[in-house]
């Protein structure tokens, strides 16, 4: 696993990490991020994402850290792909139904043969069989492999990318429902329409440094087509940090506990959620669960007034305040609740989040000229 030490309390252990990378490699970021060196080598990235994605360390506070060590122009990239993770849970938000109709449609009709080779790492093509081996093993991969591997698995495998998308939410650490299957969709070439992403065997040489020489990629394949159209929604949450209940309920996706301390001690009783695989859509593998266990179990250390509960507890309450999880399995666990009980529930959300969000109306693009208002903003 990428997490070695699963006795280490994951809040000092982001923060560790933080401290080492910004030391001693954020200034090489830049020039060496798209290099994957294997999973001994990972010092050229900060492999922060697993902790990003749950909130053990918040996005701005890595931020944060960055800018007290270096010049915004020094860090810009680093700072882009940290913000690229809230520009794609912004743009799902947005468009929920998008992940309403990716985790309610299943592919129906596709080589089943093809698609037990390729999550065996069994199709011959010695970067994607190994990539499949060390996701499974490191439950993570390097960010540049994640499109290659997508592109593999879409244009040269011939497989549904859902079925790709699926497999990635399994395994990864750090997967969550807007980076996970946007970054997907985007590959395929129906995220932004007409342009795909094609695994070229001389890039893939390059940025491995020579570690694997593919043959037989398809590198002339169309992107995909896609009938639906889903528009975009306005954004139905506001910022508020403000108690209507007495009970809190939290997931795993966001633990960040700095900055509220007062708030989430007011409440008599917090409740720490983690889904099983009986109440999720994907299978998660053993370790993600793991990961995401400790980390309640850790932010629990914490906090007093909590517990770690089933989620079946929450049917037992008539109202209840919950720390916004974001669109995913977690929502949508608490829609079926809503609607089975006729629960009353309140979100808690963060400013930040809300700011952030409104700049995902369009492309990234629109989101980077942002950054630097996003940055005044908060003060970073």
């Amino acid at each position: 696993m990428l997490i070695k030490d699963s006795t280490k309390n994951l809040f000092e252990l982001a923060d560790s990490i933080a401290k080492e990378f910004i030391s001693n490699n954020l200034s090489n970021y830049q020039g060496l991020r798209n290099y994957d060196y294997g999973p001994d080598k990972r010092d050229n990235t900060s492999c922060l994402s697993p902790f990003i994605t749950h909130r053990l360390i918040l996005e701005q506070e890595l931020i944060n850290k960055s800018l007290d060590s270096y010049s915004f122009s020094k860090v810009e990239k680093f700072i882009q792909e940290i913000c690229w993770r809230t520009y794609w849970k912004g743009w799902l938000e947005l468009r929920p139904a998008v992940w309403e109709d990716f985790i309610s449609e299943r592919a129906e009709r596709y080589d089943e043969l093809a698609y037990e080779k390729a999550i065996e790492g069994n199709t011959g093509i010695d970067c994607f069989d190994f990539w499949v081996y060390e996701l499974k093993e490191e439950n993570y991969l390097h960010n540049h492999t994640r499109m290659w591997f997508a592109s593999i698995w879409i244009f040269t495998l011939g497989l549904p990318w859902q079925l790709g998308a699926e497999f990635f939410m399994k395994y990864l650490l750090d997967g969550d429902a807007a980076s996970n299957t946007l970054s997907w969709r985007w590959v395929a070439g129906i995220q932004t329409k007409g342009k795909h992403y094609i695994a070229r065997p001389s890039n893939i040489s390059k940025f491995t440094d020579g570690r694997f020489h593919p043959v037989g990629l398809s590198t002339l394949a169309e992107p995909l087509n896609e009938e639906k159209e889903f528009l975009k929604e306005p954004l139905s949450l506001t910022s508020n940090e403000t108690k209507k209940n007495n009970t809190l309920v939290m997931f795993e996706n966001d633990l960040w506990l700095k900055g509220r301390e007062d708030l989430y001690k007011s409440y008599e009783k917090i409740y720490l959620i983690l889904l099983t695989n009986a109440e999720r859509k994907i299978e998660l593998d053993d370790k993600v669960l793991a990961f995401k266990r400790k980390a309640l179990s850790d932010a629990k250390m914490y906090l007093d007034n909590s517990s770690l509960e089933s989620p079946e507890k929450l049917k037992q309450h008539n109202s209840f305040d919950v720390v916004y999880p974001s669109v995913g399995e977690n929502l949508d666990y608490l829609k079926k609740i809503q609607n089975i009980n006729n629960t009353a529930i309140d979100f808690i959300t963060r400013e930040e989040d809300i700011f952030c969000w409104e700049f995902s109306n369009k492309g990234f693009f629109n989101f980077k000229k942002n950054i630097p208002d996003i940055l005044k903003k908060f003060s970073y």
